[in-house]
């Protein structure tokens, strides 16, 4: 027999078909924000049932455990949030000793915001059980807060799978690209904004995989030096290409670990550069130009024509716009090799591989939530909630078409960078052989 699948469960798969389909970014997260309030009821609920019978779900009762098995579960209802109505849906429990009653949902309870109270709580207050108890018991009183142990056990889970997550070992990970970027929240005390360093990458597959994650006092070169350190101990080998910005510090390290690696330099920060050099009046003008550089057609061959054409459209574009914004302009062309490495890869990746913007937009979210919030009271706490809305977000992120002819140059790129052939100098063993 097929085994039920949870409300919670139903849940977190909507959540991974928003983030796996086509609609625009904005409007998912909206969407995402109030599943992820139904998802931490729902979860608490299924918690306390657990806690309530002494066993998970499909466990057989022994003896010892307390009477009572789960029946399904009742039509959904209701709950009125700060984000409107979600619904949740209650247990059904059969031949228990006493009546099942939901402690944070009790008799009473038609309005509250203990749920969002639960999760900003625990990215806040670093995830400790006595701080989300106190608070949930601030918002519904000390008879419909949700037990220690069961606090723990929520917390302990998401703690646990963390460690585990930034331990794991690398070793079978084997990327193509390689996304290194960094965002800035405000973590300590009477400090400015400091660094959350990330990186996430393709695999040869095809398959989006979320890396790494660490805080950093600055993107130094000593910072980026120990992420990537981290990384290459934990097993992670040599990508084809690494997307990431200008930062000297990120490059040092990126030369010092990755050396054998191409690098594309992000074309949206190289832009935000240019931009920042130019009028407002001829700015919309000014980026369709420099997107034109690079949208290159994809029946031009990678490599050496498509590099070309690019390097003819960036001579049009200098030609256009070098008398009026030479500061601008010069910001584009004497970094043109590096903005145009993406070109001797698939034509199918160009323009996922030319920019690092798909996390930044993750990021983007992640500091909207931290505004809410304001200062994050240390590292850990910052870290989990960067974490959290990564990891939820790496779920739905899309991967990459593998065609047979995309294949084919992606291992002549590999032989060439990562396996090259080894040239014997037969003169000297010549010379051995004679004497």
């Amino acid at each position: 027999m097929a085994r039920r699948v949870s409300p919670s469960e139903r849940v977190r798969a909507e959540i991974d078909q928003l983030f796996a389909g086509d609609r625009d970014l904005a409007v998912v997260l909206e969407e995402v924000a109030r599943l992820s309030v139904r998802l931490v009821m729902q979860s608490a609920i299924e918690a306390e049932v657990t806690e309530f019978l002494d066993r998970l779900p499909h466990e057989r009762r022994e003896d010892g455990d307390p009477a009572g098995y789960r029946n399904g579960w009742q039509p959904p209802v209701a709950i009125k949030t700060t984000m409107g109505p979600v619904e949740v849906q209650r247990p059904k429990l059969r031949g228990t000793d006493v009546a099942f009653c939901s402690r944070l949902f009790g008799a009473g309870v038609t309005r509250t915001n203990a749920l969002e109270a639960l999760v900003i709580s625990g990215w806040v207050r670093g995830l400790s059980d006595r701080d989300i108890e106190a608070a949930l018991a601030e918002v519904l009183g000390p008879e419909a807060s949700l037990s220690r142990s069961t606090v723990s056990r929520i917390c302990q889970a998401i703690k646990g799978e963390f460690e585990a997550w930034k331990t794991r070992d690398l070793t079978d990970v084997r990327l193509d690209y390689l996304y290194l970027d960094g965002s800035h929240f405000k973590m300590h005390a009477n400090a400015g904004a400091e660094p959350v360093l990330a990186a996430w990458g393709i695999t040869t597959d095809g398959k989006p995989v979320f890396v790494g994650l660490a805080p950093a006092a600055a993107e130094s070169t000593d910072a980026w030096d120990d992420f990537l350190a981290n990384l290459k101990e934990r097993g992670l080998r040599d990508p084809l290409l690494i997307i990431s910005d200008g930062a000297p510090g990120l490059l040092a390290a990126i030369e010092l670990h990755f050396g054998r690696s191409l690098r594309q330099r992000c074309t949206v920060h190289r832009l935000r550069n240019a931009i920042a050099k130019v009028s407002k009046a001829d700015q919309d003008e000014f980026k369709a130009d420099y997107w034109k550089i690079f949208d290159v057609d994809d029946d031009i061959e990678p490599g050496g024509p498509a590099v070309a054409e690019a390097t003819r459209r960036a001579e049009a574009f200098a030609t256009k716009w070098g008398k009026r914004y030479p500061a601008a302009v010069k910001c584009v062309v004497d970094d043109l090799a590096h903005l145009t490495v993406h070109l001797r890869f698939p034509a199918e990746h160009w323009r996922r591989i030319r920019h690092s913007n798909f996390i930044e937009r993750t990021f983007g979210e992640t500091r909207r939530r931290v505004k809410v919030i304001g200062r994050l009271p240390g590292e850990t706490t910052c870290v989990a909630l960067v974490w959290a809305v990564l990891d939820r977000a790496s779920r739905g992120w899309r991967g990459l078409t593998m065609t047979p002819k995309g294949l084919r140059l992606l291992q002549d790129l590999r032989r060439q960078l990562l396996h090259p052939p080894v040239h014997h100098d037969l003169t000297n063993e010549t010379v051995a052989t004679a004497a």
